[in-house]
């Protein structure tokens, strides 16, 4: 579950950027409704995606907020990106103890 959320999570912060390299000049405004209609299915999957594994992971509220706010801000994918990554790193590890 883990690695579909970092992909969707890079995912939507490239659409994001996409977006707003429209409004920048720098991409045709002939694509904003492929962009548009790709990112908020993306962002639809990444807020239900964060939802999942918050609730697996048991993560406290507050960083479920961080992971949403993430997704709010340009860029904040990058920070999220390395969140993710430990712990999924986290997960491989604890399964490596089990066995």
């Amino acid at each position: 579950m883990i690695k579909a959320f970092r992909l969707i999570s890079l995912l939507e912060g490239l659409s994001y950027i996409a977006i707003l390299s429209v409004t920048l000049g720098f991409i045709s405004r002939d694509h904003v409704s492929t962009l548009g209609m790709t990112h908020g299915i993306l962002f639809m999957i990444y807020l239900m995606l964060a939802m999942s594994v918050s609730n697996d992971k048991k993560w406290p509220s507050w960083k479920l907020g961080l992971v949403i706010l993430a997704s709010l801000v340009p860029f904040a994918f990058i920070p999220a990106e390395v969140f993710l990554r430990k712990v999924e790193n986290e997960v491989v590890e604890e399964r490596e103890t089990v066995v």
